[in-house]
């Protein structure tokens, strides 16, 4: 009853706070509120609200006054200017790092350490550089003359958050229970998903770690630059890292000025997007203008620094592989073979019939296709999709929400970086190429070599395995007279299919082992076992 008492409240406050900067509007104006819109007229900062400020600046001064959560949300809104107005896109990309600062950071941050702050720190700025939602940033100097940046989180920051999260669930309950349309969403488990990188955001020795990885996938890289992690002072509520130095990625006239190759620079972007996703499973799921900058020093090969490693994402190689083949079923116009992925994948409920998913998934996507592919959104076309798929109770894949947010960030990006970035001839052949070497012989070869250890492992035991198994068999069936003509047939069948499936094994070890992947210089030995292997298992 507590609780509830407390989310009510908080609600009301919520309501009061888009009263007092004008935009009380949005949560009165939905239809189920219809009833209790007449509520708005006895706040009575409705009466004496400042109505000549901007829109988008009201809008950013509300998010702010309403906490982390919905600031998080402004961040997220703003790198959409393809679907947003230009002027509260301008005023909503101010949420990115200019939130107003707390004090006192530098108390936080040597409340953080058992030794003295002075032994660590030669000089610490307490002006921050930079402010976000749940946690700000401060030029400093370690006592070994190194210049660093260090992050500290915002005090009850954790208090703040789980607060708000509850009155969001709170909201995702009611709506599942009275929309069909929410329950289709699964939109209790899209807060979920929600809370969970937003939580990873306030363990910053998690950051910490995910920054030691994307260095390490990114070693020697002329695309992407990652700051060196300083582990000793690394805390969950304290990071400090290298100091970079570079251009804001918004600062696009900036950019311009110096002679930056702007075409380059949108493409290097996509690339390393798709590099994360595609080669390493493991990306950047943050990538907003307050954490991307740019070396500048070569104009013609601009390289990527990136901040902020609080949320990046996963990919199983499933969900890898479901995405890039209908990534290029979608631009090859075979919508027959992105129904088939979506039922193979579970995507869609597996009764949908094939051809009314197909000519659902035409109809979105041929009136798009007929623009050039430069003009055409990634962001606008899963909208539509998404459209589509509630009418055939599509799942909504939560691994995959992650995905789609850093991909909505890196098109408003490009696209503003260089206008006429055509994202599908950037990533296109990156994607065939991905594909290539993940389907065929080069590619079973190299998963036969890298599970190895795993075969040397089983090997030994196939015998054994097969034995234990014909005599289970023959236990079952030997009361039965007639079933021992059956039960010496299975015999010999298993043990044929026992051996072909060693020589195999062993064939294909020995391919690797002796000679990597060369295919036409190769043992005669290893091919024959092969070739037994072949044999026995298809007269098996």
């Amino acid at each position: 009853m507590n609780n509830s008492i407390t989310q009510l409240i908080r609600f009301v406050h919520i309501q009061f706070i888009l009263a007092k900067h004008g935009v009380d509007d949005i949560v009165l104006g939905l239809t189920i509120l219809s009833p209790i819109r007449f509520l708005g007229y006895l706040n009575p900062w409705y009466w004496i609200r400042n109505r000549h400020i901007a829109r988008g600046e009201r809008l950013r001064l509300a998010l702010i006054e309403l906490g982390p959560i919905f600031v998080k949300f402004g961040q997220t809104l703003s790198t959409r200017r393809d679907l947003l107005p230009e002027d509260i896109a301008d005023e909503l990309a101010l949420l990115q790092d200019r939130v107003p600062p707390f004090a006192h950071a530098k108390e936080a941050v040597a409340k953080a350490y058992k030794e003295p702050f002075e032994t660590i720190f030669e000089f610490f700025d307490e002006t921050a550089l930079a402010s976000a939602s749940i946690a700000q940033v401060h030029v400093a100097r370690l006592c070994n003359g190194e210049d660093v940046v260090v992050k500290v989180l915002r005090p009850n920051v954790e208090k703040i958050i789980k607060r708000d999260m509850g009155l969001l669930y709170r909201f995702a309950r009611i709506a599942e229970r009275y929309s069909v349309m929410a329950r289709h969403l699964h939109v209790l488990d899209l807060v979920g998903e929600f809370e969970k990188t937003t939580l990873m955001e306030l363990d910053l020795n998690l950051e910490a770690s995910n920054a030691s990885s994307l260095k390490r996938n990114f070693k020697g890289s002329p695309l992407l630059h990652v700051p060196e992690i300083y582990w000793p002072y690394v805390t969950t509520r304290v990071i400090v890292m290298e100091r970079i130095h570079g251009i804001p990625i918004g600062n696009v006239d900036e950019l311009k000025a110096l002679g930056v190759d702007m075409k380059i620079l949108a493409e290097r972007g996509v690339e390393i997007f798709f590099t994360q996703v595609f080669r390493d499973c493991f990306f950047h799921a943050d990538m907003h203008p307050g954490n991307i900058f740019v070396d500048a020093r070569d104009r013609k090969q601009p390289r990527y620094m990136a901040v902020d490693f609080g949320i990046m994402g996963a990919l199983s190689p499933t969900d890898q592989h479901y995405l890039s083949s209908n990534l290029l079923a979608f631009f090859k116009r075979d919508y027959r073979k992105v129904a088939l992925l979506h039922l193979e994948s579970g995507w869609v409920p597996a009764d949908t019939r094939v051809e009314e998913f197909e000519a659902a998934v035409r109809g979105v996507c041929e009136p798009i296709f007929e623009r050039p592919l430069k003009d055409i959104s990634f962001g606008q076309l899963l909208l539509r999709l998404f459209q589509v798929g509630r009418k055939f109770h599509m799942e909504i894949q939560p691994q995959l929400l992650l995905l789609q947010k850093t991909l909505f960030h890196i098109e408003g990006l490009g696209r503003q970086l260089y206008p006429e970035l055509d994202l599908w001839e950037t990533a296109h052949p990156f994607l065939e190429k991905w594909m290539r070497q993940q389907v065929g012989v080069r590619a079973t070869l190299r998963h036969l070599k890298e599970n190895f250890p795993m075969w040397v492992k089983i090997l030994p035991e196939l015998p054994s395995t097969i034995h234990k198994t014909l005599q289970i068999v023959q236990n079952g069936a030997k009361n039965s007279e007639g079933n021992k003509e059956d039960v010496s047939r299975l015999k010999k069948h298993g043990i044929r299919r026992g051996l072909g499936l060693g020589f195999l094994i062993s064939g294909g070890v020995g391919l690797i082992l002796i000679n990597g992947i060369d295919l036409f210089n190769t043992s005669q030995a290893a091919w024959g076992m092969i070739a037994l292997a072949v044999l026995l298992l298809v007269s098996g």
